[in-house]
């Protein structure tokens, strides 16, 4: 039996649309770090990416069907309640001041990882949360020098170590890599082209009957 209360995984991401690539990695850590949900967080106003093609609105719901079917999953909305770009740090203070000393497991991708020194007020993120980072398969890349120190003093190999404390770790796990791009789904769709088998049907079905992301599918 894990100690303490099952952490809560965060997702956040544009999602412009959701895919496989996100949902099949979520699925893994809720199962593997035995999770008691992985909230999805669309950001509303991304502070490192372009403009997204769909509003935060749209994009939220797009994620509400991606989830709709698979229990632990979440579709949660604060991103789009509050004003301003979409920064992490105040996320996790929201989820911090909602769920109290429930652990929180900030998920990431290895690239994200390797950028996260340029997050606002990212050397506190491990303050309000655990860094759970999704490594893929294969040879790792070296971190850069900035964050040797910052992982090491944080990093476990133990799941449990999770479920111990409600913030203030590292782990790094490995996920089935899906190589699917939500540019290139945009990419297919603006041709007239098929992404079916890259993302859920019924997100699939909803992006069809809007006429997002350019010209009608197939």
């Amino acid at each position: 039996m894990l100690p303490g209360p099952h952490p809560i995984g965060v997702l956040g991401g544009t999602f412009d649309p959701i895919h496989f690539g996100h949902l099949r990695p979520a699925l893994e850590l809720l199962e593997i770090l035995e999770l008691a949900e992985v909230r999805f967080i669309p950001c509303r106003i991304p502070a490192h990416r372009a403009t997204p093609s769909l509003t935060a609105e749209q994009r939220l719901e797009l994620v509400r069907l991606a989830t709709a079917e698979q229990p632990g999953f979440v579709a949660d909305d604060r991103e789009l309640r509050r004003d301003g770009p979409s920064y992490m740090i105040d996320t996790l203070t929201s989820l911090r001041g909602e769920f109290g000393a429930v652990p929180l497991c900030l998920i990431v991708g290895t690239d994200a990882f390797r950028d996260l020194h340029t997050w606002r007020r990212w050397s506190e993120l491990t303050e309000w949360a655990h860094l759970v980072v999704m490594q893929r398969p294969g040879p790792q890349q070296p971190l850069p020098p900035l964050l040797t120190d910052f992982v090491t003093s944080r990093l476990v190999s133990d799941t449990r170590a999770l479920h111990r404390q409600s913030a203030g770790l590292i782990f790094f796990q490995p996920i089935t890599q899906l190589d699917i791009s939500a540019t290139e789904i945009r990419a297919l769709l603006a041709r007239g082209q098929s992404p079916r088998y890259l993302l859920p049907e019924t997100v699939l079905a909803h992006i069809r009957d809007r006429g997002y992301y350019g010209r009608s599918l197939r």
